[in-house]
């Protein structure tokens, strides 16, 4: 009788009794989350340093254009790639190569050129955009439908993630800064390598999971789809190679401004046609459609959290490489190490918020009063900072503890939002479009990155504390009126918890 990857991952507790395919994923996470986070801890800096200090010489508005750009695109192209992977080939090759090609974009990024740098940022887009949600089915995969070990395995490999986080920016973050900066973007490319070849060499581990795309029907309609795929993936390459040329070589003058306005317009035109399509274009029933405005409650709440919590890697690290005080026992750390911070904190009071939440039980927030928790702490950290910011407009750097007690509260937000938000998002969906809710996921982190970069923008136009009381009160009195509709949203959620 021939036993499936899932049967036999029933008898496979080796993996702290878990399938051993878990630590091949576990470490591929890490390894990518490593070469991610360790990257973006340096881009903003890199873009505002001088150019004499060997950075880009940006001003922020544009920095924030770009980081915002790329940070957005990362998560949007998880779509397209999950796309590929169910279609053409198949969750394992879809890990495989993107890793490949993330790896070159930051070994691309380790030449002193905008060419490069540019380059590299793609590259790393359409990596991450093939690898980031396919690794996350092939762990489902590893699981039969009634394994009760599947929700212990996604989050002892959500704990691979943050420890990539948390390593990145140490040693990414130190050799960018303290020795040069393309040896810090080397080094979250030699982090992706070893992920790669680890998870080449643990294949064997993982049976047949994610092996095959699921496809699209009889041969000669996978044919035919393979075909169109490679024409119009073709189509729009060239296009974008030829636009890169174009604005190369000065035959057209583009600045990173107008790039990013216009993929912000695409993004908002994106997301609203997406929306009109999910709200008027499906046969619902009435309790599906109550539902799906609950989705899109959700959506517009994440996106705003998203949108305060990832300036962690715009704004608040401007604040700690301008304005913070990065010197202990004589000893002078890069601003970078406080990305760091929020991963240290998850680790620690990931436990802690799910004792809470088993010890009340029945009696444990509504899921519209978490989401709105969520908002209020990450608008609550920026509240502090603008009495660390009154100290920085005066001329002084400022202990490091007002970033810590921010990301504090920060991570307190992202444990009340993060963990139930996709949860949520499936148990609400029709059934029919359940596999889309993690897409619309990934569109809300997309939309507030975008955000979040071009909130940047504004960290030299206003005094800070103005800048931070915006933010602050944007989070705040989000979270507040979510708080007040909680109970027309629990009804339309239709008993889903």
């Amino acid at each position: 009788m021939h036993q499936t990857s899932s049967t036999l991952a029933a008898y496979d507790r080796s993996f702290f009794g878990h399938p051993r395919g878990l630590s091949t994923l576990f470490f591929t996470e890490m390894w990518e989350r490593f070469s991610y986070y360790g990257m973006r801890a340096l881009l903003i800096l890199f873009m505002t340093a001088s150019v004499d200090a060997g950075g880009l010489g940006f001003d922020t508005a544009s920095a924030g254009a770009v980081y915002g750009l790329y940070t957005s695109m990362v998560y949007l192209t998880t779509l397209p790639g999950g796309w590929l992977a169910d279609r053409l080939i198949g969750q394992r090759n879809a890990v495989f190569w993107g890793g490949v090609i993330i790896a070159a974009g930051h070994f691309s990024m380790a030449f002193p050129s905008i060419a490069t740098f540019y380059l590299g940022l793609s590259l790393i887009v359409i990596g991450t955009g093939l690898l980031k949600g396919n690794v996350s089915v092939i762990v489902g995969q590893l699981y039969g439908p009634d394994d009760i070990r599947r929700d212990a395995g996604f989050s002892i490999f959500y704990m691979g993630i943050n420890l990539g986080a948390f390593i990145a920016p140490l040693i990414c973050g130190y050799l960018g800064q303290q020795v040069n900066w393309h040896l810090g973007f080397a080094s979250a490319g030699i982090g992706m390598v070893i992920g790669v070849i680890q998870y080449t060499f643990g294949a064997k581990y993982l049976g047949d999971a994610g092996l095959k795309p699921a496809g699209s029907g009889s041969p000669t309609d996978f044919d035919r789809l393979k075909s169109r795929t490679i024409l119009w993936g073709g189509i729009v390459l060239a296009a974008v190679v030829g636009f890169g040329l174009m604005a190369y070589t000065g035959a057209i003058a583009v600045t990173p401004n107008q790039i990013a306005d216009a993929a912000g317009y695409g993004l908002l035109i994106s997301t609203v046609a997406f929306f009109a399509w999910l709200f008027l274009a499906g046969d619902w029933s009435p309790q599906e459609r109550k539902r799906l405005y609950v989705i899109g409650i959700f959506f517009l709440a994440a996106a705003l959290f998203w949108s305060l919590f990832e300036q962690a890697g715009s704004t608040l690290n401007l604040f700690a490489d301008r304005d913070t005080r990065t010197v202990f026992l004589g000893f002078n750390y890069p601003s970078s190490w406080f990305q760091s911070v929020n991963s240290f904190f998850v680790w620690s009071l990931a436990p802690v918020f799910a004792m809470i939440w088993m010890w009340l039980g029945a009696r444990q927030p509504s899921t519209p009063v978490k989401f709105s928790l969520g908002l209020i702490f990450v608008g609550a950290g920026f509240g502090v900072l603008i009495f660390g910011a009154m100290l920085a407009q005066a001329g002084t750097q400022v202990s490091p503890m007002w970033l810590v007690v921010v990301y504090l509260l920060h991570t307190a937000g992202e444990l009340c939002l993060s963990p139930v938000g996709l949860s949520a998002m499936t148990k609400l969906a029709p059934a029919r479009i359940a596999g889309l809710m993690m897409g619309v996921w990934f569109l809300a982190t997309s939309v507030g990155n975008f955000i979040a970069g071009r909130v940047a923008g504004f960290y030299e136009a206003m005094p800070l504390p103005d800048l931070f009381t915006a933010i602050a009160m944007f989070g705040i009195v989000a979270g507040g009126i979510l708080l007040v509709l909680s109970p027309m949203v629990r009804r339309l959620m239709g008993g889903v918890r």
